[in-house]
């Protein structure tokens, strides 16, 4: 029995569906192989096959896509000055604290809050 790996990056996985299709192995195999080296919860049959269509369509990027949407503003800095306020008052409600750093959603100050 080969070991486990638990939690392997997409593109790892990726990568290894691309090497085993350009050794021709099929979709099938590529996945009993997956779940051999990465366990259960690596990823579907069906997602195998669409991997394999999309290199055999010509993709050779592994990695994520980059996304629309709003970048992220937050950073170590920001959540050291936003955890400082919060030390400095506990009272403080999500709104005063939006109200400090509009740059950050109300939804990532709760969680902050709620970690600080």
């Amino acid at each position: 029995m080969f070991k486990t790996i638990s939690d392997p990056a997409d593109c790892e996985v990726r990568s290894v569906i691309r090497f085993w299709n350009a050794k021709n192995v099929k979709p099938a195999e590529i996945h009993r192989q997956l779940l051999d080296i990465y366990g259960e919860n690596v990823m579907t049959d069906g997602m195998v096959r669409k991997w394999v269509r999309q290199f055999n369509d010509g993709l050779t990027n592994v990695h994520d896509e980059a996304r629309s949407g709003r970048p992220s503003v937050v950073n170590d800095g920001l959540v050291a000055k936003v955890n400082e306020k919060i030390r400095e008052n506990r009272r403080l409600t999500i709104r005063m604290l939006f109200d400090e750093f509009p740059q950050i959603s109300k939804t990532v100050l709760h969680e902050l809050k709620c970690f600080a």
